[in-house]
């Protein structure tokens, strides 16, 4: 009862707009985008499209005993910046990848050795790196820590952690039994996170003192959790997936209110 009234207690937003839908064979993890392109990523492999024709351009295709579980990924100035894990095998292992997205080329690797979690996304800001290690009930979870374990860590330039942060009780209660699969910092300064398979976005801040991220509210979405981007060349433009079809989203967010 008590998780259902924390549950409960999450504000409800205004839903995103749908505004276009893109088919596309490798919508099982999320996307990345830019101004042009969309980048599908599925478990070791990603795709390239066109966003104003939706053709596929090109893909990246890697060997699943390297490469068994690309979570999502970001571009970052010049960069296809992908969270990999070693999910659902324990212990957990978690890299960095990072890509040209140009000719769709593994460029390097950061391994991250033992982590609070298995890395599921990354995303940059104010000079430094933001990192969702999740944690799971039962299958790919480590004996004494469940979805509650989830935690988000911000490291600097030599991948040492600099701060890290719980999730609020009222969103992990709607991550179980699974966590955070998706996330990345808006320009208004919030946190928007998606879950594994819930149709809906949890928007968080980072809290004046204390080491738990506040929630904002919960925006539902057209979307089945997993793997979100932002598109920085349009406002408010945030892309997802819907697994089930093989889909990527493109749709608006509303503001947060004041």
């Amino acid at each position: 009862m008590i998780g259902l009234l924390a549950a409960a207690a999450l504000a409800l937003q205004p839903a995103a707009l749908e505004l276009r839908r893109y088919p596309a064979a490798e919508a099982n993890q999320g996307v990345a985008v830019d101004a042009r392109h969309l980048y599908v990523v599925d478990d070791s492999r990603i795709g390239k499209y066109d966003r104003s024709t939706g053709r596929k351009l090109g893909e990246w295709v890697g060997d699943p005993a390297r490469f068994p579980h690309l979570n999502s990924c970001e571009i970052i100035g010049a960069d296809l910046v992908c969270a990999s894990s070693n999910y659902p095998q324990t212990p957990m292992a978690s890299s960095v990848e990072i890509f040209d997205p140009g000719r769709m080329a593994h460029v390097r690797s950061v391994a991250l050795g033992p982590q609070p979690g298995s890395l599921t996304w990354v995303d940059r800001k104010d000079g430094a790196w933001w990192a969702m290690f999740a944690n799971y009930d039962g299958r790919g979870g480590e004996p004494g820590r469940d979805h509650r374990a989830t935690v988000l860590v911000k490291f600097d330039d030599a991948w040492r952690a600099i701060g890290t942060w719980n999730l609020p009780q009222s969103v992990l209660d709607r991550f179980a039994p699974k966590s955070s699969s998706g996330g990345g910092w808006g320009d208004d300064g919030l946190l928007y996170v998606t879950g594994h398979d819930k149709p809906e976005l949890y928007v968080l801040r980072l809290p004046a003192a204390g080491s738990t991220l506040e929630a904002v509210g919960v925006i539902p979405a057209p979307i089945e959790g997993q793997a979100v981007a932002w598109d920085r060349s349009r406002r408010r433009v945030l892309f997802g997936i819907v697994r089930s079809k093989l889909e990527v989203v493109e749709m608006r967010i509303p503001a947060p209110p004041r």
